[in-house]
This record gives C-alpha cells, structure tokens and sequence, in this order.
C-alpha cells in the first residue's frame, strides 16, 4: 500500500496536463502520481504514455463527472491518504508534507485542503476553497478569504491551521478509510458541491474537516465547466438544493428548502438585469431536476444530527445589504473556531 496517492481526474484536459504535471512530478517525489481519465478525446492518454510513463493510468469508460470519475478510480487505488487534485493546480515545494503530518496529528481529521491561491492573481486567494470553506444556515458555500466575487490579498492572516466546514475538491486531501466508509461522493450529483456534501456527512459522522495554511497551491478554476457556463449554473441551484434535502434535519428540511428557492428567484431576477437568459433558464430547470429527483433522494435517507456547524447568519444579507466582504468583517457567532447553530 502506497502512503499517499496524488489523483488527477481528466476530461479533456491535456493542456494543463502539459502545463502542470510536471511541477507536481517534481514537488511529489515518493508518492505515487495516478491520473483517472473520464473517456477524454483530446490524446490526453496518448499524450501521457508517450511523455510521462511513470504515471499510473486508469482509464474510465465514459464521463462520469467529479463524483463518479473518482469513486471509480479510487476503489481501485489502494494508498491510506489520497490528494485528490485539479488538473487545473500548481503545486509548490514541500506542499504535501505539511498536510499529511497535520492529518497525522488526529485519526479524527478526515479531510484537509491547503490554502488555495488564484493563479491568474497570485497575491489573492482563489474562489473556490481560498482559506477553507464554511456554510450558512440557508446553504450558501463561502470562505476565509473570499465571499462571493470579492477576494482577498493573502498577507499570511490564514497561516493556521483550522477546522471548517469544507474542504476544496479543487486540492483535497482525504483519508482513505474514511471515504470509503462514507461512502465517497453522491454521484447523483455529477460534478460541483459534491465535496461539501461529503464534508456535510463526514462532519455528521463526527470527524473533522480542517485546512492546513502551511501548503500552498495556485489555481486557474473554471478548467472543465467556466463559471459563466450554463451548465456550472445549473448543477450549483441543482446540486445545493440536493444537499440541503439530504443533510438538514427534517424539521428544518423544508423550511431553509422555501427560503433557498425564493432567493433563487431574487437570483434570477439579478441575470434577467444583466441579459443571461441562459442563466436564468439553468435555474428553473435546477428547481425542476431537483423536484424529480426528491422521491429518488427520499430512499434511505437516515435521520441526521445536526453537529455540522453551520453559521447562523445569512451571508448573502451580510454581503449584498451590509456591504461585509471580507471574512473577518462577518459577525463572528463562532465558538473554538466553529459557528454557534441552534439546536435540531
């Protein structure tokens, strides 16, 4: 069994395997490097066999997204920690040493990301994971060092270490055991808030979900589906309403449900001003999926606790209408680093 097993999902995306897998190669010496193609046709395979015959191939018939793509690849690597990372991710010296000791440190720590800078800005935290994640009660992501579009300059004010509530999929080191006794990822939802959902039912199960600001990664984001896509706003309404049905207690299920699907239509309203039709479309069939898929999502579902510590404020209030952008201008209803939730 390896120790750590470095896993780089593709779709289609030789390019950044050209650009950076050889950084990861060099900053990676004494792990094993797999790369878990999602049925690509852009000669990625080709590509690496010609070029890079010391990285394990696993080759996936057809796409099966973020969360399928690596359940399948992973039952079938056999390492005690896996590093699942972006294909789109620069990697910097010794970025895997600290996290591995920190996660050491506690069999409790079941996941962990580094700090996540942009690599079109590189003095500023990226959008997706930054400093780590955390969750408001009405389920929107944010986290230290960004809030919805703003970002922050890194001045080395998350150089900690610190339990949150996610953990970026973008760089996100997992204990091994634990995935699979989570289950891994829900594929129902493809690609995008998977991993914050399997943060959910990890932090549901008891463990821990931290980040290490010790690493340090650059990301360029937006390597598979842009933002701007219609196809990212669809799987985000779509996805974050499946994680609410399936992680909130019953007795505030369908409450934070309604309040998400009128400010939905707040939402909307902001792409109408602007002209993103497509948008707008994306989530009314978002709502429609998600209404098809509650009977399905209904199956087995076990009543769960609520110890994941939500923040009980909402971010969007916080932002758009008291103009706090920043993480530390947040009302900070936080105790030992998590946020105080009132009880299920």
């Amino acid at each position: 069994m390896s120790q750590v097993a470095i896993v780089i999902l593709n779709y289609n995306g030789k390019h950044y395997l050209e650009q950076f897998l050889p950084t990861v190669l060099t900053h990676s010496s004494g792990h094993e490097v797999w790369v878990a193609d999602n049925a690509s046709t852009d000669g990625s395979m080709e590509w690496l066999r010609a070029h890079h015959p010391e990285v394990h191939l696993l080759q996936i018939t057809d796409n099966k997204g973020y969360a399928g793509g690596y359940n399948h690849a992973l039952k079938a690597i056999d390492a005690s920690y896996y590093v699942l990372l972006n294909s789109d991710v620069e990697v910097t010296p010794g970025w895997i040493e600290p996290v591995i000791a920190y996660m050491k440190s506690d069999p409790q720590i079941a996941a962990c990301q580094p700090k996540i800078r942009a690599y079109d800005l590189r003095t500023h935290f990226e959008y997706a994971g930054a400093a780590g994640g955390y969750m408001d009660y009405l389920g929107y992501p944010f986290c230290r060092g960004r809030i919805f579009d703003t970002r922050e300059e890194d001045h080395g004010q998350y150089n900690d270490t610190s339990d949150i509530f996610w953990a970026t999929g973008a760089c996100l080191f997992m204990r091994a055991d634990t995935f699979h006794q989570a289950g891994g990822f829900d594929e129902r939802f493809f690609a995008h808030m998977e991993e914050i959902d399997l943060c959910w039912r990890l932090l549901n199960m008891g463990y821990r979900i931290t980040y290490c600001g010790y690493s340090k990664v650059f990301h360029v984001g937006g390597g598979t589906l842009h933002k701007s896509n219609p196809r990212k706003t669809f799987l985000n309404y779509r996805n974050n309403l499946i994680m609410l049905y399936k992680n909130l207690p019953i007795g505030r299920r369908w409450k934070t449900i309604f309040m998400r699907l009128v400010l939905d239509g707040i939402s909307s309203v902001r792409f109408m001003a602007t002209g993103a039709w497509p948008d707008v479309w994306a989530i009314v069939r978002a709502h429609f999926a998600f209404y098809g898929m509650v009977h399905d999502l209904s199956k087995g579902l076990k009543r769960t606790t609520y110890r994941a510590p939500l923040y009980y404020r909402s971010v969007v209030w916080e932002y758009f209408m008291n103009k706090r952008y920043t993480f530390p201008e947040l009302p900070q209803l936080y105790k030992k680093g998590f946020p105080i939730a009132p009880k299920s």
